[in-house]
């Protein structure tokens, strides 16, 4: 049997022939080739959810997490990976009307099932322990921004200051304060133009306002700040002439009712959307998290997305470069999202992770059934494209477009009438794979997935899924979203790597106010871990101290020369005298230092440092 288990290559099917319907050698792909970002292109029975779910398979194999967004609902199909292939394994998951027109009882279908996927794996090349440690290589998640079927996420976050890599950042923070405000006003049914609409220039000069300065500004701060803004004009106009103090109340109404609306309340509860975070868990293991957004309107699921996208850019910007891939985007259909001529708010995100996330080691896959709706002018980007049947030959030809725009960037040959002819020939699960790193285009057939593909999960399957998940997470060791307490943090002003421990607790002071940052010497820089979630009524953030520890570990494989590094931080609790820092007992701190706070939240209490001794 030829040998596809290679660390840094994908298995994705076998190269086939179109004139004789045969398959030859095995079709491995190069990892690294992905970091130049991969478009997937197919019309719906073409076999592109098998494909991009297989390569998300091999992502996680390799221990590559991934941020998957969902908006049909087949992703979630990744969680039912059944190792012992047993009928009752399969039974939750069939189609029971799918069985009746085969005239099987669901039991019969079940077992007809397990078959089916265990000779289909075993064509391949396939056993059921690829599939335990596909199971044992990553932990997978299913969020669900906007319901409790899943698992909830706090949008909370998102509106928070940017990091100080963005806000140093011009361009970078006037394109996040621009989506951020297209997103709000989209959610409340405004389609407000940023250059024309006084609705998006008033929100975009509050988070303005605000972000510069590292302030935060979430939604109810937002509809406050919008009826009292912080400055008396607008350009060269008087803050009322621009927009008068009634139309801002009626603004502010709008957005006050999205806040006080029940279904959005929602929206405000569960996990943080901390990019990190949905990346690695708190013991450093891969993670795909996958964001199922089949349930959402579409002006709900463009507001989510934009969020989402931003965020994954701000991970990405505090990222050290690397040329391996280190994290994977896939979106699974992007019809509506990249147009070649509107600018929906996450046109911009998208656009600029594909043109800059690549030096970061952040590969960005997306697919989509409708050629005609992409911006092909951005997708040059893209270094490899998966094209299976089409449906039209307008499809057809705005492909065969965009590939030669590619091509000419790549600076490589390409030949329409040849390409033309064989798009012409593909069938089901038969796809053409154009690399930019590799002298000819390749058809091939994907191989089959390790993942049982039911279709599209419902909300009471996905909760099924996740219920069982539930305890575990709420479980998980993470002090910095605490909804009562947070802790604050002390390091040096060299940089991220710590000194001695000694050395930095002796210098601490004694006690302070209630509410107000302790006072240390001017060389020891403080930190607050950000909020994360929302208090509950009537309690009190408390900030406790601590001696924080960050540093990069790299590890080299003294075989195969492979290097790889991790990033840690460490948190412990202040001691009671200078040389007692317990570092065994020390927690993990998931936010990067960019995203740790200059001083605490408003109305919090601290609990005194320990004495100077």
């Amino acid at each position: 049997m030829e040998d596809f288990e290679k660390l840094g290559v994908f298995y994705l099917g076998r190269q086939y022939d179109l004139s004789s319907n045969q398959r030859a050698g095995l079709l491995l792909y190069d990892s690294k080739d992905l970091v130049t970002h991969g478009v997937c292109v197919g019309m719906t029975g073409s076999g592109k959810t098998g494909l991009c779910i297989g390569i998300l398979e091999e992502a996680a194999l390799d221990s590559v997490p991934a941020i998957v967004i969902d908006p049909k609902g087949d992703l979630a199909d990744l969680m039912l990976t059944f190792p012992d292939l047993k009928a009752e394994d399969f039974r939750p998951w069939i189609s029971e009307e799918e069985a009746a027109k085969k005239g099987l009882t669901p039991d019969q279908f079940a077992q007809q099932q397990a078959e089916t996927w265990r000779k289909g794996l075993a064509d391949w090349g396939q056993d059921s322990s690829r599939i335990r440690r596909l199971r044992d290589a990553c932990d997978l998640t299913i969020y669900t921004p906007g319901s409790t079927a899943g698992i909830p996420v706090s949008i909370i976050k998102s509106f928070a200051a940017p990091a100080p890599s963005v806000r140093e950042d011009e361009e970078a923070l006037h394109d996040r304060i621009s989506t951020a405000a297209t997103s709000i006003l989209g959610l409340v049914g405004l389609a407000a133009d940023p250059i024309r609409s006084r609705e998006h220039i008033l929100l975009s000069n509050l988070f303005d306002s605000f972000w510069s300065a590292g302030r935060d500004l979430d939604l109810a701060g937002l509809i406050q700040q919008v009826q009292t803004p912080p400055f008396a004009k607008v350009g060269m106009l008087d803050l009322d002439a621009f927009y008068p103090e009634k139309e801002r109340f009626e603004l502010a109404m709008l957005l006050n009712n999205l806040l006080a609306a029940p279904t959005f309340q929602t929206w405000l509860e569960g996990e943080p959307l901390d990019i990190g975070r949905m990346l690695f868990t708190a013991g450093g293991r891969p993670r795909v998290s996958i964001f199922s957004i089949a349930h959402l309107s579409d002006a709900e699921r463009m507001f989510f997305v934009s969020l989402l996208l931003n965020e994954v850019l701000g991970w990405v910007r505090s990222q050290s470069g690397t040329g391996s891939l280190r994290a994977l985007l896939y979106m699974d259909e992007i019809f509506g999202f990249f147009p070649p001529v509107a600018e929906p708010p996450s046109k911009k995100p998208l656009l600029t992770l594909l043109k800059q996330a690549r030096a970061f080691g952040v590969g960005v896959l997306l697919a989509t059934q409708n050629p005609v709706d992409l911006d092909y002018k951005g997708l040059a980007n893209a270094g490899t494209w998966f094209i299976g049947r089409l449906q039209t030959e307008g499809d057809k030809n705005r492909l065969l477009e965009g590939l030669e725009g590619v091509a000419a960037d790549a600076a490589t040959k390409f030949d329409r009438q040849e390409m033309e002819e064989t798009l012409a020939g593909l069938g089901n699960r038969i796809f053409l794979m154009y690399n930019a790193h590799e002298d000819e285009p390749v058809v091939f057939q994907t191989r089959w997935t390790m993942s049982y593909l039911c279709g599209p999960l419902t909300r009471n399957q996905i909760k099924m899924l996740m219920d069982k998940r539930r305890p575990e997470l709420s479980e998980a060791p993470t002090p910095q979203t605490s909804p009562v307490t947070a802790s604050s943090a002390v390091a040096p002003a060299a940089g991220p790597a710590v000194g001695p421990a000694a050395v930095l607790m002796s210098q601490l002071a004694g006690s302070r106010d209630a509410g107000q940052p302790p006072t240390i010497p001017a060389e020891i820089p403080q930190f607050f871990l950000p909020l994360r979630g929302a208090l509950a009524e009537g309690s009190t953030l408390v900030y406790q101290p601590g001696v924080l520890a960050a540093a990069t570990v790299s590890f080299v494989n003294s075989d195969t020369g492979a290097a790889s590094t991790i990033k840690v931080r460490r948190m412990a609790q202040a001691p009671e005298s200078s040389l007692a820092v317990n570092w065994d007992a020390a927690t993990d701190v998931e936010s990067p230092p960019e995203d740790l706070e200059r001083s605490p939240v408003q109305n919090a209490t601290l609990a005194p440092l320990p004495p100077a001794k």
